[in-house]
């Protein structure tokens, strides 16, 4: 199995992604989940640090100030999250049962921790047609930080989420950024595809995506659909070369699909087709 393809575990720590292990130099991820009670210290040397709740309630102590975060669900509402800066004291301790997404990057400490709360989160409607989706931006530019990125997705059933397929892997003039897509799904054996590919033909892989497993993008194009009758929510985080407000700099898509943009319903057929 491609190491790009990554499983939930059992246990505390069920997703973790690092450089190391990928090859990569900025982007770290993991997802945990914590009894009621339960607390973890948080390594936070040399990086700066996203906290984003996923379900349930608890407390994130950042040198002795806590800052309490609580979500019903991914699908219930918008989230928000907890930037740490680096070297900062971090604990997480559970109030109820709590699964949280953590993202790492390596950082010099230009911002300060602070809360993003979802009513400060710009929410874009993205696409059209069976590529309609809502994009949530929890940590990206005006937001401050230094490498991280971080979005959520909200993805109706049986549509495409990243189309026009873009890249961000240095090449075409992109911007180098390292990724992770998570995915949730609203009903049991909800699935979905993703795919990573090069354009030329000398890198393409596929996988079929379930509730809790992660892809992560090493490079190429990337885009990911819903199968029909399973809504669908992507936590992307993204860690590169830019830094602070060069952040902002867009992908390059890939141009064989790009025309969709001047006509996004335009593409079905009409039903029935029948014979002359």
């Amino acid at each position: 199995m491609s190491t790009n393809m990554i499983r939930p575990r059992d246990g505390r720590e069920a997703i973790a992604v690092t450089p190391a292990a990928m090859g990569w130099a900025h982007l770290g991820f993991r997802v945990v989940r914590l009894a009621p009670g339960e607390a973890i210290d948080v390594d936070t040397a040399g990086v700066e640090t996203a906290v984003v709740g996923m379900a349930g309630a608890g407390v994130a102590t950042v040198d002795g100030t806590e800052h309490a975060l609580s979500r019903h669900g991914v699908f219930e509402e918008a989230g928000g999250l907890l930037y740490v800066a680096p070297g900062a004291a971090t604990r997480l301790r559970a109030e109820s049962a709590w699964t949280v997404a953590l993202g790492t990057a390596p950082a010099d400490g230009r911002y300060p921790t602070r809360m993003v709360p979802a009513d400060a989160v710009r929410a874009e409607i993205r696409g059209g047609g069976t590529a309609r989706r809502q994009v949530n931006h929890l940590l990206a530019p005006p937001l401050e930080a230094e490498r991280l990125i971080v979005f959520e997705v909200f993805v109706p059933a049986g549509s495409w989420a990243g189309w026009p397929p873009h890249r961000h892997d240095g090449e075409e003039g992109s911007p180098y950024l390292e990724e992770t897509y998570l995915f949730r799904f609203d009903r049991p054996g909800g699935f979905g595809f993703h795919r990573n590919y090069s354009g030329d033909g000398a890198y393409d892989e596929t996988f079929a995506v379930g509730d809790m497993e992660c892809v992560a993008v090493p490079r190429g194009f990337h885009v990911t659909t819903a199968a029909p009758g399973h809504n669908m929510w992507i936590l992307n985080f993204l860690a590169g070369t830019p830094v602070g407000d060069e952040r902002a700099r867009p992908p390059h898509f890939d141009p064989a699909t790009t025309w969709i943009a001047d006509g996004w319903s335009k593409a079905p057929i009409d039903l029935p087709v029948r014979a002359r």
